[in-house]
């Protein structure tokens, strides 16, 4: 085996790796608007691949030198590029579960303390007797007997962030701004060879093209996306807008929605509680619009809904379900007030008279309200505790 040209390809993967996390770094790509917890774990899982690049370059340089303190660097070197592995191959895998859900369930993180605890101990005992690496009498590095577990396990996590983020997918059209494939497909790459040809080293320049990706895919998302709903915001529209005098063979529904009585649940039950209001019933158009459509939070408590190849007869059906759904929620929500939506929709064929849909659906649904608060007068701009439930 050619040394010197396993050293020059080690020693620039990994300073391309520095280089490329160091670029994220000084220029605080890492910090994401409002999403301080998810900030806080990029810089950790940065900081710390720094180390791995640094840690991989000194290990193997220092691979098959003899003399006791080399042999205690380079255990103590190995030991922790098996940890970082495991440290941020669970902390990518949390990340995109708290991006998409907003919290991690008790039984993930049950199932990555687990994974955790098996892996660190495995590791203690390598110390004593080798069973994931061993440094032979020159101490040279080999893989033992339990390293297949660590490649399983990093399989393991990378397979469950792919179907975790493809199942959401489905229920929330919105995650096409967080890719998770495209930044998990260069860690993958990186395994696969490093497992396939012994002496290369990848892993740690396939986390930083990781990372870099990760954070332009979060970035970007920042830009199209709704800070507080986690649906489209007005970019969105704004890009339909555009592309739609291109939709002239295609008819498309679409419907502004906006909550009744909002102001009396911001007034009664504070902005806190209006927030979690707004998020609800977001949540709610997710679920029943799914991949039909784009919803996008217009302005306050307005959203708009554009579901493309529409018929005719399919917007009342939407109009029916997001009402049922809305009243479902109220049966189980356990809210102090109930939520109440009033829709103004159509369905449209492009032509430069009707190029302005969103005026027409605006009047829509302020007909909608009219008749709303005629048939609940005392909801209008009244404090919700004296509303009749």
């Amino acid at each position: 085996m050619d040394t010197t040209l396993n050293l020059t390809s080690v020693f620039g993967t990994d300073f391309a790796g520095v280089i490329l996390l160091l670029v994220i770094l000084l220029t605080k790509g890492w910090s994401l608007p409002a999403r301080k917890k998810e900030s806080r774990i990029i810089l950790m899982m940065i900081v710390l691949s720094v180390f791995n690049c640094l840690c991989d370059a000194l290990t193997a340089l220092l691979d098959g030198r003899t003399g006791f303190g080399i042999r205690v660097i380079l255990l103590t070197g190995n030991t922790y590029l098996y940890l970082y592995n495991l440290i941020v191959g669970i902390s990518i895998i949390y990340l995109v579960v708290q991006h998409i859900d907003k919290t991690v369930p008790k039984l993930q993180v049950a199932f990555f303390a687990v994974l955790g605890a098996v892996e660190v101990t495995l590791l203690i005992c390598n110390i004593f007797k080798p069973l994931v690496f061993s440094l032979d009498e020159n101490n040279v590095y080999q893989r033992g007997p339990y390293y297949m577990v660590f490649l399983l396990a990093g399989f393991v996590l990378i397979f469950y962030g792919y179907t975790y983020y493809f199942v959401s997918k489905i229920q929330n059209p919105a995650l096409r701004y967080f890719p998770v494939w495209q930044f998990l497909s260069p860690i993958v790459l990186a395994v696969v060879i490093q497992t396939a040809l012994y002496g290369v080293s990848l892993l740690p320049v396939g986390f930083a093209i990781a990372f870099v990706s990760l954070v332009i895919c979060l970035q970007n998302e920042c830009i199209y996306i709704d800070k507080l709903t986690g649906v489209y915001n007005r970019y969105e529209l704004d890009k339909f807008k555009k592309i739609f005098p291109k939709l002239k063979k295609e008819k498309i529904a679409a419907m502004m929605l906006d909550l009744n009585g909002f102001k009396a649940i911001n007034d009664n039950f504070s902005h806190e509680e209006g927030d979690a209001a707004l998020v609800a019933f977001a949540d709610i158009l997710v679920k029943v619009i799914r991949n039909d459509g784009l919803v996008m939070r217009f302005a306050g408590d307005e959203f708009i809904v554009i579901i493309r190849k529409c018929k005719d007869e399919d917007i009342g059906k939407y109009k029916e379900r997001i009402k049922a759904a809305v009243d479902e929620y109220n049966e189980t929500s356990g809210k102090p007030y109930p939520l109440s939506v009033s829709i103004g929709g159509d369905v449209f064929s492009y032509s430069p008279e009707e190029s302005d849909f969103i005026a027409k659906i605006d009047q829509l649904m302020y007909t909608d309200k009219e008749k709303y608060y005629k048939e609940h007068p005392k909801q209008r701009g009244v404090p919700a505790k004296e509303i009749d439930q």
